[in-house]
């Protein structure tokens, strides 16, 4: 490593990349790229150089890189209020709760900052009704999971995990976890009929983590009609998948179903600051009283500002209909590779949250390699579960950025290809 001093230093990169090294946890492994400026669909390094960003902060910054109108949302509502905690009201919570519950079709929503606490935040709420409202004796509420599910790191999150890396040396874990395989009906039913005591199945309708897995069509319909025959809340888990990502505001758009308790969080503040929120109808919400669960920052004014910004920009430049075009240029275009480049196993996806699985069966580091290859030649992606490479550019990329961005992909493919 380059050696510096507090005052001088050669490699601007290598600089900040130490720094991390020497203050910060080990709980990260970034691409060595060091960010500095962002804009729309590309950022800039230290250095000044350009690059595609195909990762988009996993999704959260769906309306591309220091939106305009976001930010003057934000640096507005920054010198007006920012914080009040709950213990007071502000004049910016009620629109925001208002704007969101007719936005997505819900009686109630509680705002909270990181997505993980907006999936910690639907099970209280699943375990809340459970007792209340279903008549589940104390203490013996059951939750389902799909294997290979992702949503967070708290000790709820990974106790519902099937990744090693997540529950490694973490234990004990959360009880009342049930843990099923992804894309499976009959499984679902199976678990269901079998224990009355099952509060809520939670499942992502797109599993981003595990390397955008996109389950057959008529899963989510029946998912739907499973946990209503079953008396089980659907949990859905849209804080990737949601706000245009897939080409529809919810992917749950996709099969038309609408789940008890909507989660999302990332691109609801395009990726300006940590908002999350957990939506439900009133037999649900309300099934949790004053003082019970809350957060600080949960529906701060400068949050509540922000994910409005947010949400209008989404509809004022259709940027669902985008992903949803985009997606299929993408696609397009990797499946033409695929015919030419043995590396790909798979191209799967919708809208734009896209992987190329890589056909790599000796788990050697052929995806990171292609990840260095690709970010040398100016596009940022990250590999994910060893073989699989996702690709989620924001969705205000237009045709000409795509086809130069695949340009760049297949280039690099065929190289290493040959």
């Amino acid at each position: 490593m380059t050696h510096y001093t507090d005052t001088t230093f050669v490699d601007a990169s290598q600089h900040a990349i130490e720094l991390e090294y020497r203050y910060g946890a080990h709980n990260y492994k970034p691409m060595p790229v060091v960010l500095a400026k962002g804009l729309g669909v590309h950022v800039w390094d230290v250095e000044g150089k350009q690059y595609f960003d195909f990762l988009s902060a996993y999704s959260a910054v769906s309306q591309g890189h220091c939106h305009p109108k976001i930010v003057n949302a934000m640096v507005e509502q920054a010198q007006k209020l920012t914080l009040t905690s709950r213990a007071f009201y502000n004049d910016k919570l009620g629109e925001c709760e208002k704007f969101l519950c007719e936005y997505f079709g819900y009686d109630k929503v509680l705002m909270m900052n990181s997505g993980v606490e907006g999936g910690e935040t639907a099970l209280k709420l699943t375990r809340k009704w459970a007792y209340k409202v279903k008549g589940i004796a104390p203490n013996q509420a059951k939750t389902v999971y799909a294997s290979g599910n992702f949503w967070g790191r708290t000790l709820a999150a990974i106790s519902s995990s099937t990744d090693s890396s997540s529950t490694d040396d973490y234990g004990p874990f959360l009880p009342g976890v049930i843990i099923i395989p992804y894309d499976d009906l009959d499984a679902l039913e199976n678990t269901l009929k079998n224990d009355p005591d099952i509060a809520g199945f939670m499942v992502e309708p797109i599993q981003g983590e595990a390397g955008v897995v996109v389950p057959k069509e008529g899963y989510l319909k029946g998912v739907r009609d499973l946990c209503t025959k079953y008396n089980v809340l659907f949990i859905a888990d849209e804080v990737q998948t949601g706000i245009g990502r897939t080409g529809k505001r919810l992917a749950c758009d996709w099969e038309n179903v609408k789940p008890d308790i909507l989660v999302l969080g990332k691109a609801l503040s395009g990726g300006t600051m940590p908002v999350s929120a957990a939506l439900a109808n009133d037999e649900v919400m309300l099934t949790i009283a004053p003082g019970e669960h809350g957060s600080t920052y949960g529906g701060n004014p400068l949050a509540c500002a922000v994910t409005i910004a947010a949400l209008q920009v989404v509809d004022d430049e259709n940027l669902a209909d985008n992903a949803e075009k985009m997606g299929l240029l993408f696609r397009s275009r990797m499946e033409d590779l695929q015919k030419q480049c043995n590396l790909i196993e798979i191209v799967r996806g919708k809208g734009l949250l896209n992987a190329i699985v890589i056909n790599d069966t000796e788990e050697s580091n052929t995806a990171m390699d292609l990840c260095y290859r690709m970010m040398h030649k100016g596009l940022l992606c990250k590999p994910t579960h060893g073989n699989k490479i996702r690709f989620a550019p924001p969705l205000v990329i237009n045709e000409e950025q795509m086809n130069d961005a695949c340009d760049i992909i297949c280039e690099v493919f065929m190289d290493f290809n040959n």
